[in-house]
């Protein structure tokens, strides 16, 4: 079981580093392969993400592809919203609402797989202020579900960044913060609701932290156009998983 949990791990990490998108799959690898209950397995899974995130935002910011000016509206938004997402998430059946974001998912995912170019389908207002509200938003809900359902925030902050316009390695950029702070913020909350096996997810750290600096590097040497269906296809994959996990 370890075995492959570490082959998962580090799969789900490349998917983080290349993508932004990967870590719905946790939680269920989680409970297939070690038998926790749902709830236990999202909380180590967010717990995993803190570090993941902290080692792609490091190599995005060595390679320069990180805009700390979009991080600090989006992980402000996602550190005020995660540990409300994990508190909710204790007390209600996640069900509705992982349909109501499989449902987003699926939209922006395929708006980012066919659309061409860098053609934004929301312009963004001129006014400074008014950016950085919906760069705040875009952290706020990301935040929400990610300590709701113990997924990485990548998985929809970086659709929702390039269908605003924002270029895909800076979404993804953006996205490694944006999943450190968001994971932090709800990991505060499952620790008085969940308990977390702080062995195990030391293991899944490591292994996916492997995963997302391959991604990482990979993502840096490929045309932005597939690297935009890339992104769009993943998203749909996991909106179907959602889809299939509510039903």
């Amino acid at each position: 079981m370890h075995t492959g949990l570490a082959l998962i791990s580090i799969a789900i990490g490349v998917l983080v580093g290349a993508a932004g998108v990967g870590g719905f799959f946790m939680p269920p690898a989680l409970m297939v392969l070690m038998d926790m209950d749902i709830h236990r397995s999202m909380a180590l899974s967010l717990f995993t993400f803190i570090f993941t995130g902290i080692a792609g935002a490091f190599y995005f910011h060595r390679k320069g592809s990180m805009d700390w000016t979009l991080v600090r509206p989006v992980c402000l938004g996602a550190a005020a919203t995660g540990y409300a997402g994990a508190w909710l998430g204790h007390r209600l059946d996640t069900a509705s609402l992982s349909m109501v974001l499989a449902s987003v998912i699926l939209v922006v995912g395929t708006y980012t797989s066919v659309a061409g170019g860098d053609r934004a389908v929301l312009a963004m207002p001129r006014s400074a202020r008014r950016r950085w509200m919906i760069l705040a938003a875009i952290g706020a809900v990301t935040g929400f579900f990610s300590g709701l359902t113990g997924i990485g925030g990548p998985v929809l902050s970086v659709p929702l960044m390039v269908v605003c316009g924002y270029s895909v390695l800076t979404a993804i950029g953006v996205g490694q913060v944006l999943q450190t702070v968001g994971a932090l913020s709800g990991s505060l909350a499952n620790l008085h609701y969940a308990g977390i096996d702080y062995e195990l997810a030391a293991f899944v750290v490591a292994f996916e932290i492997v995963g997302v600096l391959a991604g990482a590097i990979v993502i840096h040497r490929l045309d932005g156009t597939l690297v935009k269906r890339l992104v769009g296809g993943l998203c749909m994959v996991a909106g179907c998983g959602f889809i299939l996990r509510s039903l």
